[in-house]
């Protein structure tokens, strides 16, 4: 799994794009800030086209299920992985992920 940095390409499942922000700024990947535990988390979403009179489109990230390294640390807090996975708060709710398209940068992995 790649590292993700500032740069990523985070979006929900209807293509809505996340905005990252990083909370660390002295790690950084290509030039960009690696990401790290609770970045993710409560970020604004742009774009999300799931529009309707019944229907809330994705706006904010909820909490992270799965994409924290158990293993590497930056500042204490856990590095974001490319298998990054967490709800957003569009409807369905319960249903809607948001994942990493791009981690934003190819050079460094990590195992878990």
């Amino acid at each position: 799994m790649k590292v993700v940095n500032l740069a990523a390409d985070v979006r929900c499942g209807h293509d809505g794009r996340v905005g990252n922000v990083a909370s660390q700024h002295w790690v950084r990947i290509g030039g960009s800030e690696v990401l790290v535990a609770a970045d993710p988390e409560g970020r604004t979403l742009a774009g999300c086209p799931n529009v309707g009179p019944t229907v809330k489109p994705c706006t904010t990230t909820l909490a992270v299920a799965a994409g924290y390294s158990g293993w590497v640390r930056v500042g204490g807090a856990a590095v974001v992985l490319s298998n990054l996975d967490g709800l957003t708060d569009g409807t369905v709710p319960g249903t809607v992920h948001y994942t990493v398209r791009d981690p934003g940068q190819t050079h460094v992995s990590v195992d878990r």
